[in-house]
């Protein structure tokens, strides 16, 4: 029973810190945009990457 003195303190405070850390995450904008990146993923590179001449090819291979 002396175990609950420790136990539901020790809890409040642990509430508190983590409603604490989730109003911080809320005020820093974390939680503004949460399908844009996933979104992001699925779009292709129109752009075709320059591929690098045969001379310059063999240098980049070690």
């Amino acid at each position: 029973m002396d175990i609950l003195y420790l136990l539901v303190p020790l809890s409040v405070v642990i509430v508190f810190l983590i409603g604490v850390v989730f109003w911080m995450a809320l005020r820093s904008g974390q939680f503004d945009d949460l399908e844009g990146p996933g979104f992001k993923v699925l779009l292709d590179d129109d752009m075709a990457r320059p591929e690098l001449p045969k001379s310059d090819a063999n240098k980049a291979e070690p």
